[in-house]
């Protein structure tokens, strides 16, 4: 049950971050899920940074909010957009 939610965390989070950043990717729903999955570590990651430094973890995204999972893949999808202008 874990994995379906996961996935569907991921596809949430990812479609809001593309909707967020302006432009267009050519990205799928698999990639998209992916963005939304990747992101959320990366906000849950950031999020134990920031909020309890004295304990760091690397969260995946079934254990915080949307929010994180959104913030981290918008970084994620800027990073992929600078990346990819500078090629």
């Amino acid at each position: 049950m874990g994995i379906i939610t996961m996935i569907i965390i991921g596809l949430i989070c990812g479609a809001i971050a593309r909707l967020l950043v302006p432009g267009k990717e050519d990205f799928g729903w698999i990639m998209t899920i992916v963005l939304g999955i990747v992101g959320g570590y990366v906000g849950g990651t950031l999020g134990s940074l920031v909020f309890a430094p004295h304990e760091f973890t690397f969260r995946p995204p079934v254990e915080h909010t949307f929010i994180g999972a959104i913030v981290g893949a918008v970084i994620l999808l800027i990073i992929y957009k600078f990346v990819r202008a500078r090629v």
